[in-house]
């Protein structure tokens, strides 16, 4: 996945929480729950990968 599509795919929501002026922290909780649940999918594919050409075909 390149660069630029992973800064999108962070920036945008965190971008779309600070436009709706919500309270700082709330804005870093989201975008820290955000983060993680980014972090979980590229962990996901990235086993589901390793998995996959791992096994005898």
């Amino acid at each position: 996945m390149s660069a630029f599509v992973t800064a999108l795919c962070l920036i945008l929501p965190i971008a779309a929480l600070a436009s709706r002026r919500l309270p700082v922290s709330t804005v870093v909780k989201l975008a820290l729950m955000w983060t993680a649940i980014f972090a979980g999918l590229v962990l996901v594919v990235v086993i589901w990968q390793q998995v996959m050409n791992s096994s005898p075909s």
